[in-house]
């Protein structure tokens, strides 16, 4: 019996195991079965779609962004869901289908930044950072994510490699670190990023900020000063590198234009504050509103320019007493606003929800209440709002976790869903691309020991205008 050479033995047992599929060490493209439950509020009675109600940590995008995808039959959330026992529950990017409740994981590995997913409204496409975290050895990168054949490999079950579905954009360069977010411009050829300067920065090295990416500071109510309070809920703490009760320091910032084909980075404008809340106008290109990012109240907090720096000014003069917080472009030409009213000497002024016009500057205030969670101190009230892209309704949650509609035509206040807790994060209210529905993110079946996705409709006979 003859003997193959050594060398040949190596050739065919290569071929051999080439020939074995790769097992996927990834979970992108992982179903989770429906979740969904219908349940009627107890208060209102109005019925409320849980969309997610695993034990997971199940939280929408900042309501600053789009919720759907272009097709308008997924939204994209994150979540900690899904992790191996025993390991380490990270974050990533998820799609549920709003119609059968299916869950599709998107992203996977220790370095997605899950404050960082921005949906593109014209194509299925979902943009994101990966790396540039406080533990992560990785600089952070642009990425722009294919769903459609992510959706229909996943579907199918004949996943292909993570890197198929994927591009990457370009790599943050090492002078700045990411800030506020980032947005997609109107015409989605460019994205708007938020930046801290580190070369402007004694030593090159910013303390760290927990939470900015989101919004959702949490802690400890401050009783400073009207120009110096610390958010209502906080974020305050040595996990943040500021003590209890003290504002976030300035960071030299700024907003950067990233194109999304060439990955060219330039600058639009730079700050002296720290940068918050990166947003664009989806239906005016190179319009951007960012904002002075304190952990509280800022002397200026929202201000508004153009892609080339150009027309780089505040939105809605601030008087002394007036404290600005959560703004969002909600119309062609509207930005929604709150006037906070949370403490008693802020409610010696008008507060509540407010819609500033970007082109002839005129406000418009549209109301007020008291909710406040029973046994706290201070006058509550309205905390995050948004607007509906029709431009009829708006939205707003309360201190006390309760959501109330408001009609643009009459001015008509509706308490739509009661007790979601406000931890262990803020509902943060957006409407869907029709305005036909709410998406929500609540503590209310956890008692606030987690998030849960949840979608109200607005009930016919309002939009009937009965």
């Amino acid at each position: 019996m003859k003997t193959l050479p050594s060398r040949l033995w190596r050739i065919a047992l290569v071929a051999a195991l080439a020939a074995v599929p790769a097992l996927r060490a990834s979970n992108v493209g992982r179903r989770f079965p429906s979740e969904m439950r219908v349940f009627s509020d107890k208060v209102t009675g109005v019925p409320v779609t849980a969309l997610t109600t695993d034990a997971a940590n199940d939280a929408k995008i900042y309501q600053t962004h789009p919720q759907w995808t272009a097709d308008n039959k997924y939204i994209i959330f994150r979540s900690n869901r899904g992790a191996a026992p025993g390991a380490p529950a990270t974050a990533q990017a998820f799609a549920i289908n709003e119609t059968t409740g299916e869950i599709i994981q998107l992203t996977d590995g220790p370095d997605t930044n899950t404050g960082s997913l921005n949906i593109a409204r014209k194509s299925m496409k979902l943009y994101f950072l990966r790396g540039g975290g406080p533990d992560s050895k990785v600089p952070p990168k642009l990425i722009e994510l294919n769903l459609e054949p992510l959706f229909a490999d996943s579907e199918a079950k004949k996943m292909k490699p993570d890197a198929s579905y994927e591009r990457e954009i370009m790599t943050l360069p090492a002078n700045l670190i990411e800030a506020g977010g980032f947005a997609l411009d109107a015409d989605e050829k460019t994205a708007y990023i938020g930046i801290t300067r580190l070369d402007a920065i004694p030593g090159g090295v910013a303390p760290p900020i927990v939470g900015l990416a989101e919004g959702a500071l949490r802690g400890t109510q401050a009783t400073l000063g009207p120009r110096q309070g610390a958010a209502p809920g906080g974020g305050q703490g040595p996990a943040n590198g500021r003590p209890p009760g003290q504002p976030i320091p300035p960071r030299p910032g700024g907003v950067r234009s990233i194109d999304l084909k060439t990955g060219e980075i330039k600058t639009v404008v730079d700050t002296e504050f720290t940068m918050g809340h990166v947003q664009t106008n989806p239906w005016v290109p190179g319009e951007i509103v960012y904002c002075n990012e304190t952990g509280g109240d800022a002397p200026q907090r929202m201000w508004i320019t153009m892609a080339d720096g150009s027309h780089n000014r505040p939105l809605y003069v601030e008087a002394p007493y007036d404290w600005v917080t959560h703004e969002a472009v909600i119309t062609k030409d509207e930005v929604v606003f709150n006037l906070i009213g949370h403490q008693a000497r802020l409610r010696l002024h008008p507060t509540g929800i407010a819609v500033i016009n970007l082109r002839n500057d005129q406000m418009r205030l549209y109301g007020q209440v008291d909710d406040q969670p029973e046994g706290a101190r201070g006058t509550g009230g309205f905390w995050h709002s948004n607007g509906s892209p029709d431009g009829r309704w708006l939205v707003g949650d309360t201190f006390a976790g309760n959501v109330w509609l408001i009609d643009r035509r009459n001015g008509a206040m509706i308490l739509l869903t009661t007790d979601h807790k406000m931890k262990p994060d803020h509902t943060h209210p957006t409407f869907s691309p029709d305005s036909k529905r709410i998406l929500i993110q609540s503590g209310l079946l956890t008692d606030g020991k987690s998030l849960d996705l949840m979608v109200i409709a607005i009930p016919q006979y309002l939009q009937n205008g009965r």
